[in-house]
């Protein structure tokens, strides 16, 4: 048989198989088979080197026509297959859209979150402004300034993670303390701020201890500052987390950055001051730390402690919802497991 006889009897043979292929996959055989490396149509042509120079061209012309007859008929059959199969989906899937619809779950702040945005709402009411800053801090701020120099004890404790030997990840919000001091004016009036953020500590995880956690700290400077001005605002706070019975207690302690410094304790919310498991049979829980600014803190600001003095204080909101919530392990907040977290529902 001629090649030209064996062109057209593929063309006719591949054009009547295509007609009735009735999936893709099916299609896709049938075009490697004729029109693959190793189809009918290259094997065909493989026979050209027998012929002569006037009977090439023609058959070259003649196998390139059939191949774009069979590369056409193969794109109409795969559109047509595309078509019937979706057409068949859709009568499948037929949606009623008289159907209710359902409701898309609606998210809610992190608890911490809450805690956070409650206490802030309360500072700003009291004419506070909020200072955020930068969780990557040089050592200088995060510790000299605060009157924490080199190798002073008082450091072991806020042991954390060094980027360089003078940059780490911040032990506590305290530097903004320091950074807002020395820009602050005092001839517009005194400084008010509380400065919320993620903090972080070499600590080990355990049921009451992570290496990151959150800290708002708050510091108030201006003339005639006294211990009653503290004690009346975190009573002011502790009655606004833990209900309007609380009352606090101040205990003397140590800070760097405070003097005097009061640890400050609540009454405990769950027995009312009469000895239970959460407050351990005291009466009282501890909440946070506080105290007078301490004059050095002020010096290094460039802020006169003789004509200036305030006091600051630092709280953990981790520790606020431990105790407001009853929750006995603080790596609860940091699992993301929706059925703990969705117990506590924003308010409004």
């Amino acid at each position: 048989m001629e090649l030209k006889d064996k062109l057209t009897a593929i063309a006719e043979k591949a054009s009547s198989e295509i007609r009735v292929v009735s999936s893709l996959e099916e299609l896709e055989n049938l075009r490697v088979s004729y029109l693959g490396k190793k189809g009918e149509i290259t094997q065909v042509l493989k026979g050209m080197k027998d012929l002569s120079a006037e009977e090439r061209p023609v058959i070259g012309q003649l196998a390139n026509q059939v191949r774009d007859q069979l590369t056409e008929q193969l794109a109409v059959t795969r559109q047509r297959i595309e078509t019937e199969a979706l057409n068949k989906r859709l009568a499948e899937e037929t949606l009623d859209v008289t159907l209710p619809g359902s409701k898309p779950k609606k998210g809610q702040s992190h608890v911490i979150t809450q805690i956070m945005e409650e206490i802030e709402d309360l500072f700003l009411g009291m004419g506070y402004q909020i200072i955020e800053g930068n969780e990557v801090e040089e050592d200088y701020y995060n510790f000299e300034r605060v009157n924490l120099p080199q190798n002073h004890p008082a450091r072991d404790m806020q042991d954390t993670f060094y980027i360089t030997p003078e940059v780490l990840l911040r032990t506590h919000t305290s530097p903004l303390q320091a950074r807002t001091l020395e820009q602050h004016d005092f001839s517009k009036g005194p400084l008010k701020m509380i400065s919320p953020g993620k903090v972080y500590r070499r600590d080990t995880d355990d049921a009451t201890h992570s290496h990151q956690f959150h800290q708002i700290e708050g510091m108030v400077i201006d003339k005639h500052i006294t211990m009653a001005d503290l004690k009346g605002t975190l009573e002011t706070l502790a009655k606004k987390m833990f209900g309007e019975n609380r009352e606090i207690r101040l205990r003397p302690s140590y800070f760097p950055f405070t003097e005097p410094s009061v640890e400050v304790d609540v009454s405990c919310f769950k027995c009312g001051g009469s000895g239970c498991s959460v407050c351990k049979g005291t009466g009282w829980i501890e909440i946070l730390g506080a105290g007078m600014t301490h004059p050095e803190v002020l010096k290094m600001s460039g802020v006169d402690p003789e004509i200036y003095g305030g006091f600051a204080f630092g709280l953990g909101p981790d520790r606020i919802a431990m105790l407001k919530y009853g929750v006995d392990d603080i790596r609860n907040f940091y699992l993301n497991d929706q059925r703990f977290l969705e117990q506590f529902k924003v308010k409004g």
